[in-house]
């Protein structure tokens, strides 16, 4: 089929997919955020609150609908890495079928439970091999065998039109026009749909098609003219790690997007963080990508009305922590800083009493290495004016200083020690008041008595802090007089533990 055919037919199968769909979900909304700096309106379109908390379930649907009612009784296959499974697995239950449903070995355990719930006794969940193509290769194979229909994720007509429907729902909502739409790209269907209906009603609309930055399989389709297969994928933004666009989906995409841009991991990150603090809620990372790419362009974006697709949030819990750790890096407020002083008493205290005290510690990495010198890490929350103030506070007290943000033993939290350098040593968990300058003002406590030789603490988004903290003596009796020293200096922290000489022993090991 050509591409002007093609798009024509995909117009047409939204408008008929209108009526099979809302037999099981509701249209969701369109929510505005007012973003400031500059000034612009954002309309996020939010499938997250639809049955399946995706917008996989459109598509599964409208296609499964217009099976024969010997098509359903066979029964349907499908690969997925999580929210088109879900898709089927809802659709199958809602029209009677069977559906055997192919997914990776490492798809997350919140999404194998939610596809269950969804298709109750009706869905068989296999588990096949270490990516989606695997999945999908034996997906494919089981329905030849079994003369089942296969229920595609994305490139198929009547899929692709069902996810339209979306697009239709931001039409009818009355809150367009729009000038720029951010639609992120997996395997297209979603983007493909959106983009025509949206161009068909906004013809003045300039569309954005956002993929990860090791995940760009459409931009390169439509760069080499048709689809092409990626030798390697990053699957953080596991919604959108597709290897090769579809054929259909490469078509009206070549045809509808009209420019191309990548995010990264750190970028999508920073984009949930705000969709939690502007909505309330928390998306996938795929979900986010199309917010990801707006503040990525928000400078070129004043006075306009914008528009993108919340398009999932299902999402492992344990995902979370990586999120809130690269959020601040994405946003361009997180630094880490490797900084040189003395290894000596009071050191630790005075580089901290250096610091201005707007800026916010959120991470300290330090173990003692060398006898002379030291070289803590210290991740720093900053906004771009504070950063600038925080590297002048440091040039004015004679620091000499390494951003190391990105490097492995500093994002795995690699603390360096030389264990044999560790003079009759002193271990503690140590909980003290998160605000700004508690941590100097224990320091300053306990300096005189001690050199710090061990600290390990990250935030923790708690109201207390916590750090596990080592000090050194330069004899027995001096470590065995700590406890008094730490008793004496109670304003400055909560509570402290001390850790048994076994724990200190397995660390010193």
């Amino acid at each position: 089929m050509d591409t002007e055919a093609l798009i024509r037919s995909l117009r047409q199968e939204i408008l008929f997919a209108r009526r099979r769909i809302y037999e099981v979900g509701q249209a969701t909304p369109l929510e505005r955020i007012h973003v400031t700096e500059p000034k612009f309106e954002l309309f996020v379109k939010r499938e997250d609150l639809s049955p399946i908390h995706a917008y996989k379930w459109r598509g599964a649907y409208n296609r499964m609908a217009q099976l024969s009612a010997e098509e359903l009784a066979r029964g349907v296959v499908t690969a997925s890495a999580g929210n088109h499974a879900q898709g089927v697995a809802l659709s199958a239950r809602k029209l009677g079928s069977r559906a055997i449903i192919f997914m990776p070995l490492s798809t997350p355990r919140m999404k194998q439970v939610a596809v269950k719930r969804h298709g109750g006794d009706l869905v068989e969940i296999r588990l096949c091999g270490d990516s989606y193509d695997a999945a999908s290769a034996a997906a494919h194979a089981c329905a030849a065998d079994e003369r089942k229909s296969y229920i595609h994720a994305y490139d198929d007509l009547a899929v692709m039109a069902g996810q339209g429907t979306l697009a239709d729902e931001i039409v009818m909502s009355g809150k367009g026009p729009f000038d720029i739409a951010f639609l992120q790209v997996g395997g297209g269907g979603m983007a493909a749909a959106t983009a025509t209906w949206l161009k068909m009603q906004f013809p003045k609309i300039h569309i954005i098609g956002v993929e990860g930055v090791e995940q760009a399989s459409m931009a390169a389709a439509v760069k080499a003219g048709e689809p092409v297969t990626l030798e390697t994928i990053d699957v953080f933004c596991d919604g959108t790690a597709v290897r090769r666009a579809g054929i259909l989906t490469h078509q009206v995409c070549a045809e509808m997007v009209d420019e191309w841009i990548t995010v990264t991991n750190d970028e999508v990150s920073a984009a949930v963080q705000f969709l939690w603090e502007e909505l309330r809620c928390i998306p996938e990372p795929s979900g986010a990508m199309g917010v990801a790419a707006v503040l990525k362009r928000r400078a070129e974006l004043a006075d306009k009305r914008v528009l993108s697709i919340l398009c999932g949030a299902n999402m492992d819990f344990e995902q979370l922590a990586s999120i809130a750790q690269r959020s601040a890096v994405g946003a361009s407020r997180r630094h880490y800083l490797k900084i040189d002083i003395k290894e000596q008493s009071g050191a630790m205290y005075g580089l901290l009493n250096a610091l201005p005290k707007t800026v916010n510690i959120v991470d300290f990495q330090y173990g003692k290495t060398d006898v002379a010198d030291a070289s803590p890490v210290i991740g720093f929350d900053v906004a771009p004016m504070q950063f600038k103030v925080l590297v002048k506070a440091l040039n004015d007290g004679g620091y000499s200083f390494t951003e190391v943000t990105s490097e492995t033993d500093v994002v795995f939290r690699m603390i360096h020690y030389e264990a044999k350098l560790l003079s009759h040593p002193f271990f503690i968990t140590l909980e003290f008041h998160e605000r700004s300058g508690a941590l100097a003002e224990f320091l300053k406590a306990v300096s005189p008595h001690a050199n710090l030789c061990y600290f390990n603490y990250v935030y923790s988004g708690e109201r207390v802090g916590r750090a596990l903290l080592g000090f050194e003596f330069s004899t027995a009796k001096q470590n065995a007089q700590f406890g008094a020293v730490l008793a004496s200096a109670h304003d400055a922290y909560r509570t402290y533990e001390r850790v048994s000489e076994r724990t200190i022993q397995r660390i010193l090991s």
